[in-house]
């Protein structure tokens, strides 16, 4: 019998009549996650539903790879009793890409117990056209953080990809230390807030309680402010609020910055007057992505950040491996030098990486006046190809003050090179092996003497250096690039010679030595890269047309000439030679006594000529005195050596397989004549004069320690104690003693 208020029978319909007219999904799952109904708009929605998914997982109705992990966690927190509400990425049938909007609550039995779950979804983005342009935010903000590990980039891609889509105004804020500091400040409409009102980029920032950012950073969590009351909006100054009232701000979402349990600061959006908009407002989905959006933020910026650290760290070590940011200005040399790292990102197969590397280069101050000059280049990049460069660099200085050719001194730092190496234990990985090989190293050395205008070299596999004469730009003309250091592994015989060649500079001529990282790997605009020997003419155009132009000039040209991003740090020296002939003076003398008093004449003579202070000349006359004796007391003390050529057994003479008279041989039995000589070299600079004493006995001299009643013996101690440098150096014939004074105004 029908009751009065009884609804029609016709409207008691069934369950499911209800459930499918609902445009939402509808999931019933078990205590296991597995599906037990879905509603007819659960297929039209997600592209998955209906009887043969009854059994499955919920997750297989194309939940994102991505989410399973935010998929667990709904599942244990709705079994636990609570209520659960979040935003999923889902894949659809078709492989597209729908994100919903997941309310999920506990499914009870009558008894109260859990039996499982119900999730209610829903299309987060609508089809109105603001929420159209919001369709792929996520995806696009993923796409463009990943593109970099550079702070500042990383910070201006995120502000690009928000405004002016989704905020007319983007602010982020990082920490320093305690002090909160402006990062981001970007508009839409290129509009630009006026001096004094908002906080610029680089200054700090201080919000006052019940502030909306102060509310993100207490709560961690993202804040709303949906419409903005004008009276009741804190500020951090009076001035900044005025200017919100001004443009018209009219709903904010501020959101914390959080990685790994640390705050990072705040990001803060919002829309105003600036432009025009069908709603400006934000709603509680517009704070869930910018949630969402401000995680990943978060999680790039503090990667961004360790990289930096890990960047500067490198960078710092690899300068102070290298000389300083002034080169020197040895005389009759003008300097310019320049290095630069690659890019962090341009790592083609290595891996993200710092990117230093083993590029180095040095001025060396040598005997007399002379300069040694390096460019080189480690194989591979990163930590273990600097420290391997410093290593390079202090070894190449130490051998070079023994002033030998540079032939030898590659040679010798070839045979240091290969002693670098480690032997790779058994069951090393094979990145242990990798980094247990001898490392190769390209370089070439340079020995320039200005006054003679003589430029002696050796080359271990390194780019022949760009000569510019006359404005003409071409390679300084070499025989061979010889192998590169290291290329003999350790135990293998043999021994690679590097030869040494010697040209004459003109004056005005400019060298230009650069690393292959300068003319490798640039990119053109249509994605393809230069060949080398493209951006070798690029080089020598861009050379050519700054030639005229100081040291600085071409090597900002050089490093310039190549337009794209370096895949590889590049290193660049110039150097010029003087225009005009540095002073000097020369003289040989028979290696006699008297002649001690005839090379002091001439020294004081030179110097009074070179407008010395009597003082300064005084005691350089007095060590050339010093000098001169002891190399004329050791030439009339040293007997002549007598020459002999002895041949035994089969290769006598007479006999079987001996000489025959064809051969050219010297008379070996003629003795040298007793007379010998020395040559006394002065050098004058912009701040010394050097004194080179030489002649034909290969020893060396040495400090010796002269007993109170000894007559001599103290002739190289007033040297050592008297001048500002001495050394020696062998010569092809001899030897050569040398001492600097310094000139003082």
């Amino acid at each position: 019998m029908k009751r009065r208020g009884d609804p029609p029978i016709d409207a008691l319909l069934p369950p499911k009549t209800v459930l499918d007219a609902v445009e939402m999904a509808v999931i019933v799952c078990d205590r296991f996650g597995n599906v037990l109904y879905t509603n007819a708009f659960t297929e039209t929605l997600l592209g998955f539903g209906g009887p043969e998914y009854i059994g499955r997982s919920w997750l297989s109705l194309g939940v994102a790879e991505e989410d399973h992990e935010q998929a667990k966690d709904l599942a244990r927190r709705v079994l636990r009793g609570a209520v659960w509400e979040g935003t999923f990425c889902n894949v659809r049938a078709d492989g597209s890409t729908i994100y919903t909007r997941a309310y999920a609550v506990p499914l009870r039995h009558p008894s109260g117990g859990i039996e499982g779950l119900v999730i209610f979804g829903r299309e987060a983005l609508r089809s109105n056209q603001r929420d159209q342009e919001r369709y792929g935010l996520l995806e696009r903000v993923g796409e463009r953080l990943a593109a970099s590990l550079e702070l500042p980039q990383t910070l201006r891609r995120v502000a690009d990809t928000l405004v002016p889509q989704f905020a007319d105004h983007c602010f982020i804020d990082l920490f320093s230390g305690d002090t909160l500091v402006r990062r981001v400040s970007r508009h839409a409409a290129d509009w630009i807030p006026p001096a004094g009102t908002w906080a610029d980029v680089g200054e700090t920032v201080e919000y006052p309680p019940g502030h909306f950012n102060a509310k993100a950073m207490t709560r961690r969590d993202a804040v709303l402010v949906e419409d903005v009351i004008a009276d009741y909006m804190k500020a951090p100054t009076p001035a900044s609020k005025r200017l919100a009232e001004e443009i018209g701000i009219t709903s904010i979402i501020s959101a914390p910055l959080l990685a790994r349990g640390e705050l990072l600061g705040v990001m803060s959006l919002a829309l105003s007057g600036v432009t025009v908009r069908p709603d400006p407002h934000y709603d509680g989905f517009d704070r869930d992505l910018i949630g969402a959006i401000a995680s990943r933020v978060a999680l790039a910026i503090d990667n961004a950040m360790l990289f930096e650290e890990e960047r500067e760290t490198a960078l710092a070590f690899q300068k102070h491996l290298l000389p300083g940011d002034r080169p020197p200005s040895p005389d009759g040399l003008e300097i310019a030098w320049r290095y630069e790292p690659a890019r962090p990102l341009e790592s083609h197969g290595q891996g993200i990486q710092t990117q230093v590397g083993g590029d180095w280069y040095d001025v060396i101050p040598l005997s007399a006046g002379r300069v040694g000059l390096v460019i080189g280049d480690v194989e591979g990049r990163g930590a273990r190809a600097a420290a391997v460069m410093g290593q390079l660099r202090a070894a190449l200085r130490a051998f070079a003050q023994d002033d030998k050719p540079p032939a030898d001194i590659l040679a010798k730092l070839d045979e240091w090179v290969r002693t670098m190496s480690t032997p790779v234990r058994s069951g090393a990985t094979e990145a242990e092996s990798e980094g247990s090989q001898t490392p190769l190293v390209s370089v070439t050395y340079f020995v320039y003497d200005a006054w003679s205008r003589t430029l002696s070299f050796a080359n271990a596999g390194h780019q022949p250096p760009l000569l510019v004469l006359d404005g003409e730009v071409g390679e300084l003309e070499a025989t061979g690039r010889g192998a590169m250091l290291g290329v003999r592994q350790p135990g293998v015989g043999g021994e690679i010679r590097y030869e040494e060649e010697t040209r004459e500079l003109p004056p005005g001529s400019t060298l230009v030595l650069y690393t292959d990282g300068l003319i490798e790997r640039r990119p053109k605009e249509d994605g393809e890269y230069h060949s080398r020997e493209e951006a070798r003419e690029l080089l020598y155009e861009a050379v050519r047309k700054a030639a005229r132009g100081g040291v600085e000039a071409v090597a900002n040209a050089a490093y310039e000439a190549v337009p794209g991003d370096i895949d590889d740090d590049v290193a660049i020296v110039v150097v010029r030679t003087a225009p005009t002939r540095l002073s000097f003076e020369e003289r040989t003398f028979p290696a006699e006594p008297i002649m001690v008093s005839e090379a002091r004449r001439l020294a004081a003579e030179t110097f009074a000529d070179w407008g010395m202070l009597d003082e300064q000349s005084e005691l350089a006359c007095l060590l050339v005195s010093e000098v001169v004796t002891n190399v004329v007391l050791h030439a009339a003390n040293t007997p002549a050596p007598r020459r002999e050529f002895v041949l035994e057994g089969a290769l006598g003479l007479d006999g079987p397989g001996g000489l025959d008279d064809a051969w050219d041989l010297p008379d070996l039995t003629r003795r040298e004549p007793a007379t010998k000589d020395f040559t006394l070299r002065l050098r004058r600079g912009q701040r010394a004069v050097w004194v080179e004493v030489m002649d034909k006995d290969m020893r060396l001299p040495r400090i010796r320690s002269a007993g109170e009643t000894d007559e001599g013996g103290r002739g190289l101690y007033l040297v050592d104690q008297l001048a500002a440098r001495w050394g020696s150096r062998p010569t092809n014939d001899g030897k050569a003693v040398w001492f600097e004074i310094p000139l003082k105004s």
